[in-house]
């Protein structure tokens, strides 16, 4: 793995030299916008609509809208007494909590942390301490030149850290809209789809969830390359479902007829309880060219 930032946990009067490496990574399929008539890659370029000509890196500079096409010139002289404050190579421990008071809406990205060569000790220290009290760390530290929070805790024997995003950042529910608490629900409606949930209940298995999209894609440009024909699919029966009833009484069937959610270990495909409506169909190997 590639070390992306060093620094050091502070804990208390403990100082733990540590390495940070990505613990996740993207695994989507990008397409680069190519010329139809020659097939050359297109370049991105900052033109200025004004001067009309194209602009060089050093001519740019950093401005902040206040208004609507007023800006505000900022500088790297006015910056440089701000990063003295954000540049500290530390990982500060604030709180003690529990995972569970963290809602998942919170968490931003996530980070394996290793011991340098002088923080093993206190490393491991810290590790176990955590993992049998059960509590994770609540703390601040500076990435890319940016204060964030963060939650310190142990997974499969390693100290994760997980940027999390401060509460102005998280958008009020209130302004999500067509929610409203005052909507009727039918107590026969509601008994079958708790009765659908126990039967999709299941234990977590990472393993077995897969990017079906991806998949094919990656099948789709497979194919390509090996210069094979891409046959179409034929298309599936469309059948609409009108009565809400129906839909859960169908989909509860339909569960019942599987095993038990708990002890395969093949993925199948969720029933969504939803308002019924009319069925898409599922991208065939013949469209996947169009989508992005």
């Amino acid at each position: 793995m590639h070390t992306m930032w060093k620094g050091s946990i502070s804990f208390g009067l403990v100082n733990i030299p540590i390495k940070m490496f990505a613990a996740t990574e993207e695994k989507d399929i990008h397409f680069r916008y190519i010329h139809k008539e020659c097939s050359t890659p297109l370049k991105y370029e900052k033109h200025c609509p004004t001067c009309n000509k194209e602009v060089k890196e050093e001519e740019i500079v950093r401005g902040y809208e206040y208004e609507t096409g007023h800006f505000i010139i900022i500088n790297e002289t006015d910056l440089i007494a701000l990063k003295s404050e954000v540049e500290e190579k530390s990982i500060e421990i604030l709180d003690f909590i529990n995972l569970a008071e963290i809602d998942p809406i919170y968490y931003d990205k996530s980070y394996y942390l290793a011991p340098q060569d002088t923080g093993g000790k206190a490393y491991h220290l810290l590790r176990q301490s955590m993992n049998d009290t059960g509590k994770i760390a609540l703390a601040k530290m500076t990435i890319r030149n940016k204060q964030t929070l963060a939650a310190l805790r142990v997974y499969n024997k390693v100290l994760v850290l997980e940027t999390i995003f401060y509460p102005d950042e998280i958008r009020p529910v209130s302004e999500v809209p067509g929610i409203s608490e005052q909507q009727g629900v039918n107590e026969k409606e509601l008994d079958i789809a708790t009765q659908l949930i126990t039967n999709l209940t299941a234990p977590f298995e990472p393993e077995k969830y897969k990017d079906n999209y991806r998949e094919a894609l990656r099948e789709l440009i497979n194919k390509k390359i090996e210069g094979r024909e891409i046959e179409v699919a034929p298309e599936a029966p469309h059948r609409n479902v009108i009565d809400l009833m129906e839909a859960l009484q169908a989909s509860l069937k339909e569960t019942k007829k599987k095993p038990s959610r708990g002890k395969t270990k093949t993925a199948e495909k969720p029933t969504r309880i939803l308002m019924p409506r009319k069925r898409k169909r599922q991208p065939q190997a013949s469209t996947l060219s169009t989508l992005k």
